[in-house]
C-alpha cells in the first residue's frame, strides 16, 4: 500500500535511478517524452535531408548522413516506448525479417561508402536502406503491408 502511494504521488521516479529511468523511458514525463522523440526524429530527417544534398558532392558524406538519420528516426521511438520495449517490438515475428533486413542496409551502406569505396553500390544500398525503413514502418500499421501489397499486385497485373 505504500508502494501504491508513493507511485501515485510522483515519488516512486525519484528513488528510481537515472538507467533505470531511461531505460524505461515509461519513467519519464509525457511532454519530456514527446520532446525528445521530436527532437531526435527532426535531426533524423535534418541529417537525412543533408545527406541526399551531398549526394552530388561526396558519396561518402551521403552516406554517413542519410545513415545517420535514418538511425536518429529509428531511435526516436525509443523515447516514446523505451529502448527495451523497442528492441523487444523491432524483433517480434512479424517484423524480425524488415529489421534484420533494415540493420543490414544500413551497415552495407557504410561499408560500400566508407571501406570499399564503391560509389553506385553506396547509392543503391541507399536506396535498399529507405525500401527497408518504409517496409518496417508500415510492420506498425495495422494491415497496411498488405493494403501495399495488394495495390503492387493490382498495377503489376
Amino acid at each position: 500500500m505504500d508502494k501504491l502511494r508513493r507511485v501515485l504521488n510522483g515519488q516512486e521516479d525519484e528513488e528510481q535511478g537515472l538507467t533505470s529511468q531511461v531505460l524505461d523511458g515509461t519513467s519519464l514525463s509525457f511532454g519530456t517524452r514527446l520532446k525528445w522523440f521530436a527532437i531526435c526524429f527532426v535531426s533524423g530527417i535534418l541529417c537525412s535531408i543533408l545527406g541526399t544534398a551531398l549526394l552530388w558532392i561526396n558519396v561518402k558524406l551521403f552516406a554517413v548522413f542519410y545513415t545517420l538519420g535514418n538511425l536518429a528516426a529509428l531511435a526516436s521511438t525509443c523515447f516514446l516506448m523505451g529502448p527495451v520495449k523497442q528492441l523487444k517490438r523491432m524483433f517480434e515475428p512479424t517484423r524480425l525479417i524488415a529489421t534484420i533486413v533494415v540493420i543490414l542496409c544500413l551497415i552495407l551502406t557504410l561499408c560500400a561508402a566508407l571501406w570499399w569505396g564503391k560509389k553506385g553500390l553506396a547509392v543503391l544500398f541507399c536506396i535498399l536502406q529507405f525500401l527497408a525503413m518504409t517496409w518496417y514502418s508500415l510492420s506498425y500499421i495495422p494491415f497496411a503491408r498488405d493494403a501495399v501489397m495488394k495495390c503492387c499486385t493490382s498495377c503489376l497485373s
